[in-house]
């Protein structure tokens, strides 16, 4: 990892983007339901809905990509851009990491509205990372919302706070509520990197269950 910059890894769905928001009005079209019928309460996977019986979740996700350009048309979530403008002028490099590819056949697509969607928000970012295993990536310290990459994340040892939505309630902390939490824990923790106190992955770096970074 490079040592001479701070590097700040970002996910997208649930974290800048409001993709459940911008999910639950797509799938009232595809089921041809009722918004107001499905509720913003979701676990991973949007059991809730009940699109089992329509094709399931895989299913789902390809028709919002491919036929209603979630990526592109999404709203981003409050504060985010603007936050992520201000922690790229304190010098800090945003690495985006994104595993937006686990559709087959769709990759052009997907990466194509992703990039026009970062850009038509200003959101800065030095890199941008289509992978699973986003602790191969490298960076300071990770915000994610999802249960399964934060668990392997720091499982890996990486710092990594949870941004709270309804599928991840049952993760311990640091988490933030909002951009304007996110921005100070980060800020916290390049202030250890940058007077060289910051220990990544010794025993004084992080630990689950405690609202610090």
């Amino acid at each position: 990892m490079d040592q001479s910059t701070f590097i700040f890894g970002v996910d997208l769905d649930g974290v800048v983007g409001d993709f459940y928001g911008a999910m639950r009005r797509i799938a009232a079209e595809w089921l041809d339901k009722p918004i107001e019928s499905l509720s913003q309460e979701v676990s991973y996977g949007l059991d809730e809905w009940g699109i089992a019986e329509y094709g399931g979740y895989d299913r789902l996700h390809r028709f919002a990509v491919t036929q209603r350009n979630i990526y592109r048309d999404m709203e981003p979530i409050q504060d985010a851009p603007a936050t992520l403008r201000k922690l790229s002028q304190h010098g800090i490099r945003i690495r985006i990491i994104t595993h937006r590819l686990f559709l087959k056949y769709s990759h052009r697509t997907s990466i194509t509205q992703t990039v026009d969607w970062l850009d038509s928000y200003d959101i800065p970012y030095w890199d941008i990372c289509f992978m699973n295993d986003k602790g191969a990536v490298g960076a300071h310290v990770y915000i994610d919302d999802t249960p399964a990459n934060v668990q392997s994340l720091r499982d890996q040892g990486c710092r990594t706070i949870v941004f709270s939505n309804s599928t991840n309630r049952s993760l311990p902390g640091p988490r933030a509520d909002s951009w304007l939490g996110v921005e100070r824990m980060v800020m916290d923790v390049k202030e250890e990197w940058t007077t060289g106190t910051l220990d990544l992955f010794g025993a004084e770096g992080f630990r689950p269950g405690k609202n610090r970074i």
